[in-house]
């Protein structure tokens, strides 16, 4: 894996992180805060990996996947507990505080979005490629 930096990505990511902010520091409970705010994250992170990396779609999008999950399960155990983070406001927005199984299921339907996302976009240059040969 090497530093690559693509200008698409990081956009979209700058984009979602504000979207995130408004969502943290706006609304307070609700589908939009828990469930799509996770949904959206898994695509932000998916974002600045692919802006800030060479890896392909696949091995990007199975990273994040495997990082979401990885939190949410650490959320089984009482690490930020462990880090006296506790009752640190950004360690506990960064990280949850909660294990929740609906979690997983909106960090995989954001996966599985970026991946339709990405092969539509791969398909439709596959086909634009075509037309000029």
């Amino acid at each position: 894996m090497k530093l690559q930096f693509n200008r698409h990505y990081l956009v979209l990511a700058h984009t979602l992180f504000l979207a995130e902010l408004a969502i943290a520091f706006i609304i307070k409970t609700g589908f939009i805060r828990y469930t799509f705010g996770d949904y959206l994250v898994v695509i932000l992170l998916y974002a600045i990996l692919r802006g800030c990396t060479n890896l392909n779609v696949r091995a990007s999008a199975f990273a994040v996947l495997g990082i979401a999950y990885g939190i949410e399960f650490l959320q089984l155990t009482k690490f930020l507990a462990y880090f006296n983070l506790q009752d640190n406001q950004t360690a506990t927005l960064i990280f949850g505080s909660t294990f929740e199984f609906g979690d997983l299921i909106a960090y995989t339907l954001g996966i599985m979005t970026v991946l339709l996302i990405e092969k539509h976009l791969q398909f439709k240059n596959e086909v634009t490629s075509s037309e000029f040969h």
